[in-house]
């Protein structure tokens, strides 16, 4: 379901007729306080940096040379990387700068031409990813999988207080919201099949996730502290790290995930920055084993890293699940250090996934292994019965979190459609 660019009709009413896009009604999620950045194209012009505004898309660079602005050579780009490595001084100067262009009478009339209908256009992968690693942060999630998969012990493994378990994914399957999902064939092996068998997954699921994007690199053998996040970490999007559970489960031991999940991963066109989600930080959960001191967060009071998203997960248009994401035991900060404490490098475009987000209740589950209990307990939509993806399936995830003085900020939407194996 790839998003097709559309062009206006010549019955549509013209620009003069239509309200200001610059004027926004009150609440907008997706107003000055906002700002995502994405890439987008439209009609015979190619990829361009551009920053979401209600529902127009302003051409970053081209309102930037337009104002004379010393941001054009950074937003004048068909991806955001080169913003990305730019750090975090000139994150703060152009968001600045942005709110002004869009804010200010006096730039109104040059700054209007270069807004686009969002119907208009055609949204792209926002970055070139470099590497792709994914956690497992969500205490509930794990413990659901442990009581799945291990009844008998233990829901937690031994190490998962300890630090951020993760594994090292697939970065070249990245790919941008409303690009369809191909079902994925694999070997799968049941426990009461004499032998593993090839064929496409037959327990497909979603899995929940928000994703961190990297902007500034840092040198191999050269860890990334706690306190260095935000100079490192641009923004954040939502995020479906898809997975085949009966590919999954044969592969994973000893060594862990591998084809069943490395075949697609969906992002939102959108990358909210960080600093358009302050109002919404958070501390995580108390935590209840001591930590060794590179993820020692506990006195960090007065700087929480966590986040205050407020997620729903529909399928084929319906709410299936609203897993809160405040509730992560381990965030983005300590993820981080975790993932460069052995000297990894960071790169412009590194993205790492939070793990699937499950809250305490069975409403609050974020994937279908959980909701359905390993397909025990069907979902019964109007579209039928599921416990796992069938052809066809569309998965909507969306997001918001508190905004300064009560209002809203949205996350850009994630949303795939499955196809048949090839």
């Amino acid at each position: 379901m790839a998003p097709a660019a559309t062009s206006a009709s010549a019955s549509e009413p013209t620009r003069l007729d239509r309200p200001d896009p610059l004027d926004l009604p009150e609440g907008d999620p997706f107003g000055a306080h906002n700002l995502p950045y994405g890439v987008f194209s439209y009609a015979d012009q190619g990829p361009r940096v551009g920053v979401r505004f209600g529902d127009h898309v302003l051409d970053a660079g081209a309102a930037a040379t337009a104002l004379g602005s010393p941001y054009a050579g950074l937003l004048a780009r068909p991806t955001l990387n080169p913003l990305l490595a730019a750090g975090r001084t000139a994150w703060s100067d152009v968001r600045r700068a942005l709110t002004a262009w869009l804010t200010v009478p006096a730039h109104r009339e040059t700054v209007r031409p270069h807004l686009h209908p969002l119907a208009s256009v055609t949204l792209h992968l926002p970055f070139e990813v470099a590497d792709y690693v994914d956690f497992y942060a969500s205490e509930n999630h794990a413990s659901n999988l442990g009581r799945l998969f291990r009844p008998d012990e233990e829901p937690l493994k031994p190490n998962w207080k300890h630090l951020p378990v993760g594994y090292h994914g697939r970065a070249g399957t990245v790919v941008v919201s409303g690009t369809d999902v191909v079902r994925p064939s694999g070997q799968r092996k049941a426990p009461s099949d004499p032998a593993p068998v090839f064929g496409p997954s037959v327990r497909l699921d979603i899995e929940t996730e928000v994703g961190y994007v990297v902007g500034v690199p840092s040198a191999q053998g050269t860890p990334v502290p706690l306190a260095d996040y935000r100079d490192h970490v641009f923004g954040l999007c939502l995020l479906n790290d898809w997975s085949a559970r009966d590919i999954q489960n044969w592969e994973t031991v000893p060594l862990g995930p591998h084809l069943g999940k490395s075949f697609a991963t969906s992002i939102s066109a959108w990358i909210t920055p960080l600093d358009a989600l302050d109002a919404a930080r958070t501390a995580p959960p108390e935590r209840t084993v001591p930590l060794l001191p590179y993820l020692d967060d506990t006195a960090s009071t007065d700087d929480p890293a966590g986040y205050d998203l407020h997620i729903t997960v529909s399928l084929n248009g319906h709410i299936i699940s609203e897993p809160p994401f405040s509730g992560m035991y381990w965030t983005g900060a300590q993820m981080l250090a975790h993932m460069t404490v052995n000297g990894a490098s960071l790169r412009t475009g590194d993205l790492y996934g939070s793990g699937t987000i499950s809250g305490t209740e069975d409403n609050e589950r974020g994937s279908l292994i959980e909701i359905t209990w390993n397909g025990r307990d069907l979902l019964d939509l109007p579209t039928g019965k599921r416990g796992f993806l069938e052809d066809g399936d569309v998965v909507t995830m969306t997001a918001w979190a508190p905004g300064p003085d009560g209002t809203r900020v949205a996350l850009g939407e994630v949303t795939g459609r499955i196809v048949g194996a090839v």
